[in-house]
């Protein structure tokens, strides 16, 4: 256990303990005269060039949100500006080298949306994809050391009947650079994986089975099992991610945020936690009786029952509505309704730099997703047990230098649906009634105002 108190020390949010300085150069970078280690030393000053490189190219590249490195994970975003940005370095962890890439994605990403594998799947896919590529770009796979290691910061919506709560998680990943090549090239989803299962992963300090495609996360045990990477021990000096052996600015355990969300301030009130006010903004007249959360057996009921026309509609989807390949129909909960979510890929391509969030929501539903619900309602199931259709529309940038993406997500009452593709109902209309998000965060979406 020490060894990972070791690693969950250097995961640190909001808490830590920085030494107020005035803000690194652009493209700072550690020093090798900072370093004690020897080999540590030895290897920073030999790949220096290339780190300088990698940073100049990491604060070019365009990310869904915003990207920032930092040397100390998880700070509030009004003292990153000021914090070390020196995210870039070369650091000893279970007596491997490891060249590590901290820092903190500025997302907000929501608790009753995704569950916690699937928002790591999408820190995995938004951030360290893209930056691995980097890397191995940059670096000699003869290069000197062993492996590609990331810590990096989000944060966590949680929303309740009178609040909203925003906390932060923290992954860990480190792969050796054979895998790290191996997972760029893999063609399968499978082959992915397999990468993923032998590599360390860690999600606010605890192991984490990522598993890609899944909701929930591999068990601990089968994750073990399957890694060919041995246990850190006890007694291994050496197991630590820390900043470098010469820093010794490390801080408290990292919990996990989500239990602890409902006693955190709002997203504009500050970091500090705050008591709940007893009475809410605003009563309505008449409250409502909260609907019962439903249980994971209706889900696999419904999923069982309806599995072949399911099978069928992905079938069908994939070469007529743009379904993507891994991620095939299946049933949800959202504000504890049943919705059966789909994943299409946008056909359209934008370019970032010249429309906005909210424009390329309304051309994604006027131009793209709209044409396709009368065939997409056709082959929903019917069962009065389905609330409306949760779909994720993937959006890709035209960008020669950094290819990237975005999620919108529509999530949308059966009744609206019929009614808009039985032309009784505007399209306004429709999204009136639903929820619009960008990867993950709600937006307000007037179509004739931004089109």
């Amino acid at each position: 256990m020490r060894a990972l108190k070791k690693l969950i020390g250097v995961l640190a949010v909001g808490s830590i303990a920085v030494c107020f300085q005035s803000p690194p150069p652009c493209f700072a970078q550690v020093s090798p005269a900072e370093l004690r280690d020897p080999a540590l030393k030895e290897t920073e000053q030999a790949y220096f060039k290339q780190l300088m490189e990698v940073n100049r190219s990491l604060a070019k590249m365009q990310f869904p949100f915003p990207f920032v490195l930092s040397r100390y994970v998880g700070l509030d975003p009004k003292r990153q500006a000021n914090a070390d940005t020196r995210g870039l370095e070369f650091v000893r962890f279970h007596g491997r080298l490891v060249l590590k890439v901290s820092g903190d994605y500025n997302a907000a990403f929501s608790a009753g949306l995704l569950t916690e594998n699937q928002r790591a799947i999408r820190l995995l896919d938004d951030v360290i994809v893209p930056v691995l590529r980097l890397l191995t770009a940059s670096f000699p796979s003869d290069a000197k050391f062993d492996s590609y290691g990331f810590e990096i910061a989000w944060h966590v919506r949680q929303q309740t009947h009178n609040y909203d709560y925003e906390g932060r998680e923290i992954i860990a990943l480190v792969l050796n650079k054979a895998d790290a090549l191996s997972y760029l090239s893999a063609q399968r989803e499978s082959q992915r994986q397999e990468v993923l299962d032998r590599s360390e992963i860690y999600v606010n300090g605890k192991e984490f089975g990522l598993a890609l495609g899944d909701r929930d996360p591999v068990s601990a045990a089968k994750a073990e099992s399957a890694s060919s990477t041995p246990p850190a021990h006890d007694s291994d000096a050496n197991a630590t991610l820390a900043a470098s052996d010469s820093d010794k600015r490390l801080t408290t355990i990292y919990q996990d945020p989500l239990p602890g969300l409902r006693t955190t301030a709002k997203t504009q009130g500050g970091d500090g936690p705050v008591p709940p006010d007893p009475k809410p903004a605003h009563t309505p007249d008449k409250p409502q009786a909260a609907t019962p959360a439903p249980l994971q057996a209706e889900i696999d009921g419904l999923q069982k029952a309806h599995g072949t026309e399911l099978e069928i509609l992905a079938r069908e989807g994939g070469s007529k509505l743009h379904f993507v390949d891994y991620a095939p129909p299946s049933f949800v909960a959202f504000r504890n309704r049943l919705y059966l979510q789909l994943t299409l890929r946008n056909s359209m391509v934008f370019d970032k730099s010249a429309t906005s969030i909210y424009k390329r929501a309304a051309q994604s539903f006027d131009l793209f997703l709209a044409p396709l619900l009368s065939a997409l309602l056709e082959k929903v199931p019917k069962d009065p047990g389905i609330t409306g259709l949760d779909i994720t529309v993937l959006n890709q940038f035209d960008s020669k230098s950094a290819p990237s993406s975005e999620a919108l997500e529509f999530v949308c009452p059966l009744l609206p649906l019929q009614q808009f593709a039985s032309a009784e109902i505007t399209n306004q209309d429709l999204i009136n009634q639903s929820v619009v998000l960008v990867n993950g965060i709600r937006i307000a979406l007037n179509l004739a105002q931004v089109e």
